[in-house]
């Protein structure tokens, strides 16, 4: 378990603290991502660099958990991160002030006028550095449990502008389900399963591959505009995350081989989702991903889903 704890010098000015009580508890389920499609566009100045996205996000049922709990005045923030696989934040040189949940409960804190004196916990399940999301969905659990917890009750378009200063992925992750992305991935368009660009076959069953290695997103991006794409991949940053790590095309032919329907690099990669369409042709991707060896970790998943928030 990682764990920090910051006491501020002076609170910021609390307008709701009457809405909340010390020890008062709120937890929520947060999926991972994917997307079904992204296709990737020029870089924009305006935007720091980003490129322009246009993508079908699709919320999967691996689930980090994010507990919040209320702390006495005055008392500042506290980190707990606790999972089996944590990547880069097991580090002693991890910063956890930039954690996205902590950046999450800032953000919040400033734009509703609240304190941070809260307690997050983090349960980690989510692939870390994996083109899961799971920073994004952290913080999109963050800012959806303070809101209950606080009593703010503002509906996700109210949340979806504090969430899109944190990062791309985070105003889809507030809802999770199905959703396209537009400008560099923040501008979201809930979309059923019969949008035009959403491919039944993709729904239902997956099995989710995943890395002890991790991927630097700006990386792969940086690989992308030398190497472009391939054609007729959904995912335009496929060829780059294969190029820098290639176990991950050696899954995406496995499980082809093995019966799913289709097979992608997930996001920046290097994590593979495999669409199946039954049981047992889940069975037999996970066969064939552990005697190939191809991938580290295995999820038999469905997707899509939405967070689930509750108080304890």
């Amino acid at each position: 378990m990682t764990a920090f704890a910051y006491s501020p010098a002076a609170p910021a000015p609390d307008s709701a603290s009457a809405a909340t009580r010390p020890g008062a508890t709120v937890r929520v389920e947060c999926p991972a991502k994917t997307n079904l499609t992204l296709e990737v566009g020029e870089p924009v100045a305006a935007w720091g660099g980003r490129h322009r996205l246009d993508t079908i996000y699709c919320a999967v049922g691996i689930y980090d958990t994010v507990t919040v709990t209320q702390k006495e005045p005055d008392t500042g923030f506290s980190l707990d991160i606790s999972g089996a696989y944590l990547g880069d934040l097991a580090l002693d040189k991890a910063d956890m002030r930039r954690n996205h949940a902590v950046m999450a409960l800032f953000a919040l804190a400033e734009a509703a006028g609240m304190t941070t004196d809260v307690a997050i916990s983090l349960e980690k399940r989510i692939p870390v550095g994996a083109g899961l999301g799971g920073g994004s969905s952290d913080a999109a659990g963050t800012l959806l449990a303070l809101n209950r917890l606080w009593g703010l009750d503002w509906d996700v378009e109210r949340l979806q502008p504090v969430a899109a200063t944190l990062g791309a992925d985070m105003p889809f992750c507030l809802s999770g389900g199905l959703a396209r992305g537009t400008g560099y991935g923040e501008r979201i368009e809930r979309i059923s399963t019969s949008h035009p660009g959403v491919d039944a076959s993709q729904l239902g069953m997956m099995v989710v591959g995943a890395y002890n290695a991790q991927l630097s997103t700006p990386e792969v991006y940086r690989t992308f505009d030398v190497v472009g794409t391939n054609a007729g991949e959904a995912n335009h940053l496929q060829k780059a995350a294969v190029a820098l790590h290639p176990r991950s095309g050696e899954a995406i032919a496995a499980a082809l081989d093995a019966g799913a329907s289709s097979a992608f690099v997930s996001g920046s990669g290097p994590s593979v989702v495999a669409c199946v369409p039954d049981e047992r042709a889940s069975a037999a991707v996970c066969r064939a991903w552990q005697a190939a060896r191809c991938v580290d970790r295995l999820f038999e998943t469905s997707a899509p889903v939405t967070p689930i928030v509750s108080e304890c």
